[in-house]
């Protein structure tokens, strides 16, 4: 199966994130769940390694996520 470029978005050249969002987006669902493991895993690493202080950025991080959720919560969306 050859993967044409003129109907791929632009993030999937960018190497290692390409990939992944290649497969969430056309792979099975359980690529969801091996993502989010994934990302736990860099969480507990990154704590390991330099403490407490990423877990206060990635919690930083997610802010204005959790502020556009509530915004929506609010609106009944």
């Amino acid at each position: 199966m050859t993967v044409t470029t003129a109907h791929n978005p632009w993030y999937f050249a960018i190497p290692v994130f390409g990939w992944i969002a290649r497969d969430l987006i056309h792979g099975t669902r359980d690529n969801i769940l091996y993502f989010l493991v994934i990302l736990l895993t860099l969480l507990v690493l990154a704590v390991k390694n330099w403490g407490l202080v990423a877990l206060a950025m990635t919690a930083l991080a997610t802010v204005p996520v959790i502020f556009a959720t509530l915004i929506l919560i609010t609106l009944g969306k």
